[in-house]
């Protein structure tokens, strides 16, 4: 599969930016789906489904084997709940309120579609906040930071502040597991600055 072009199904800044970490070639397209959980899904699910429903919209544009598509989608999980991004003040504000000293999950399914098929990995990373005051939920609600994140926080931006604790992957956190996504990508081929065409 050498010679294979990376397409991300993402016009997400911070997927781009840990892309760009590994050294990858790529060009963006980004995915316009229907995000909506179904009902009765369990958090594991939808995200997955998120990422493989990205990644095949995207694919239809991208003939294999001379593209593959890399698509991702995180979510904030509390109490087996979904935290999407903030609709509006109010919803931000009972989203951090939830998430106020006490621990929660964040799970990123990556997807890669390419010439061998369809390749997921699912991430998930506990995340321990800080207790939050209402002035300190309204003055960083007064910051861009919070509207285009799920769970309303950036960790790599302010919002790390409110991390007392992190069990596992902190890239998966901020949107893309640069383990796991290396990893998928070396073993379809994809070169990143790891590796070498050996050539």
């Amino acid at each position: 599969m050498t010679g294979t072009r990376l397409i991300l199904a993402s016009a997400s800044p911070r997927r781009r930016e840990l892309l760009n970490q590994l050294g990858v070639s790529y060009l963006c397209d980004p995915a316009e789906i229907d995000e909506t959980p179904l009902a009765g899904e369990a958090p594991e699910d939808y995200v997955r489904r998120m990422a493989q429903e990205k990644a095949a919209a995207v694919a239809g544009r991208y003939p294999a084997p001379e593209y593959a598509v890399l698509a991702a989608d995180t979510t904030v999980v509390i109490d087996d709940d979904v935290l999407g991004k903030p609709r509006d003040h109010f919803h931000a504000l009972g989203i951090l309120a939830r998430l106020s000293g006490r621990q929660h999950s964040v799970l990123t399914a990556v997807c890669l579609h390419s010439a061998s098929g369809l390749r997921c990995e699912l991430v998930e990373t506990k995340v321990e906040f800080t207790q939050l005051s209402r002035e300190i939920c309204e003055a960083y609600l007064a910051t861009e930071e919070p509207w285009d994140k799920a769970g309303g926080y950036g960790i790599q931006g302010l919002g790390g502040a409110f991390v007392r604790s992190i069990q596992g992957s902190y890239s998966n956190v901020v949107g893309l597991p640069l383990c796991e996504t290396w990893q998928l990508l070396a073993a379809n081929g994809i070169e990143t600055a790891l590796e070498t065409t050996g050539e």
